[in-house]
């Protein structure tokens, strides 16, 4: 789960049904200009502070302590409690202030034994992973025929009942985009595809990793089965395997594969979030919070998803609290479940919701360089926008327009009225190893690191300080 836009198409409908009770037409108003960045000056200090965290190696030390020492983070598993104590203990370690644990439960699938072949006509193993929330097979698997579709929306028109006894097999292909905006697309596929095989009948799924490489290790993430559909099997094929299996089902002979999954929900277990913060001088101004997610898939090691966002979004709140006093508090967030359901975020929203928020933000996109910046700040606060992209274009960051994504685990805190920024990550190699065995350390650039340490400390350090009213009425 990285990118949603629920809200965008909410506030698309809201908006469509004011117009059409509203006679005549409001008439728009201007679209507020933004001041071009090089006609803002950039206070000294800021530039300093943005200078000095390019040369800043905690990210890349934190990081490759955390993949190290404690490897891949599932939810609700033994690694994830251990990680939670762990972070208590290094965030301590540096300096910050109130570090602690704030429990909540969560429901825990659990991986099992996997695999899969074609049985006929060309028998061979395929390379799989289950998705989160998958059913299992029964005991021995399931050897029964393939149906090919080429994407999720021929999927979704086939008729009801037509995949009885079948296994499914999306085909969909994702393309790399600086943007993301391919995975919202694409991987629909795999948020929703094994409900709607449910729904037709199908026995099983399996579907074309939802990636932009060409290797054998499968990607795995969560699929959504509604209360009212019965989870079945679902598995992803590394991406080279479901081209070989597409070539098979082109040549016009019926295929049939074998598939094991035994996969199963386990019950509730406890999880939790992990808060540190560097305490402001100024309580009414409200607080700043930030972070990533300390839960991780366990095929790598949780390096770039995300423990490069915990890492960037820490080192940039270590800079400014070595820095001196600042008028607003900076929240740092280790959320303990993205993956799974955002269980993380939803119980942050639902503690702190009512608290003043000046800002929400949210490091989850890998550890390559910052590219675009945007943000949804008050009116009133207009200016600080400006002077966030003049501070920023050194680094070669543009503003950009469009709509806001704070990120999975924030964005339930700015659905309450928290404002936000969006320092949006190139993606154009995210999706090479997002959730395979490939997501380790070395597929983190240690310069492109500290260029994300760079962007954050200078937004962070601008929005600390800010004479600006940033609060909003909570919704």
């Amino acid at each position: 789960m990285k990118r949603s836009t629920p809200l965008f198409v909410a506030g698309l409908l809201l908006g469509c049904g004011a117009m059409a009770q509203t006679a005549p037409s409001p008439v728009p108003t201007p679209a507020r200009r933004h001041v071009p960045p090089e006609a803002v000056p950039v206070d000294p200090a800021i530039a300093a502070l943005r200078d000095r965290a390019l040369t800043d190696g905690a990210a890349w030390t934190l990081v490759s302590d955390l993949t190290t020492e404690l490897g891949p983070r599932m939810d609700g598993s033994q690694a994830e409690d251990r990680a939670r104590d762990w972070a208590v203990t290094r965030l301590k370690a540096m300096g910050f202030a109130n570090v602690h644990i704030e429990a909540f439960l969560l429901p825990v699938w659990q991986r099992g034994t996997e695999s899969a072949a074609v049985v006929s006509p060309f028998p061979q193993p395929l390379r799989i992973v289950g998705l989160g929330n998958s059913g299992a097979t029964p005991p021995g698997g399931l050897t029964l025929p393939v149906v090919f579709f080429a994407s999720f929306n021929e999927l979704k028109q086939a008729p009801m009942g037509s995949l009885d006894g079948k296994i499914a097999f999306v085909s969909n292909t994702m393309q790399a985009t600086q943007d993301v905006s391919s995975y919202g697309i694409e991987g629909q596929a795999r948020f929703n595809g094994p409900s709607e095989a449910a729904k037709r009948g199908a026995a099983a799924i399996v579907i074309r990793s939802i990636g932009t490489d060409h290797g054998r290790g499968p990607h795995t993430g969560v699929t959504v089965f509604p209360p009212e559909v019965s989870p079945i099997p679902a598995a992803a094929l590394a991406v080279a395997d479901a081209e070989n299996l597409e070539r098979m089902v082109q040549r016009g002979k019926n295929v049939v594969l074998h598939l094991e999954l035994d996969d199963h929900p386990i019950g509730q277990h406890a999880s939790g979030n992990v808060i540190a913060e560097v305490p402001g001088t100024d309580p009414k101004a409200g607080i700043i919070v930030i972070g990533g997610h300390l839960d991780s898939w366990d095929q790598g090691t949780g390096a770039i998803d995300d423990g490069a966002g915990i890492a960037i979004t820490t080192a940039a709140a270590k800079l400014l609290m070595d820095a001196g006093p600042h008028r607003r508090t900076i929240r740092v967030v280790w959320f303990g479940d993205e993956e799974t359901g955002v269980f993380g975020g939803k119980a942050y929203a639902a503690a702190h919701g009512k608290e003043p928020h000046a800002l929400a933000a949210e490091s989850d996109l890998g550890a390559d360089r910052v590219w675009q910046f945007r943000s949804d700040l008050p009116d009133s606060a207009h200016a600080l926008g400006d002077r966030i992209a003049a501070a920023l274009q050194p680094l070669g960051i543009i503003r950009t327009a469009g709509e806001i994504d704070g990120g999975a685990d924030v964005n339930p805190t700015i659905a309450l009225g928290a404002p936000a920024v969006e320092l949006g990550q190139s993606a154009l190699r995210y999706f090479d190893w997002h959730h395979t065995p490939e997501d380790t350390l070395d597929r983190i650039d240690p310069d492109q690191l500290r260029q994300n340490v760079a962007a954050w400390a200078t937004m962070l350090a601008l929005v600390a300080d800010a004479p600006e009213n940033l609060l909003r009425v909570s919704k």
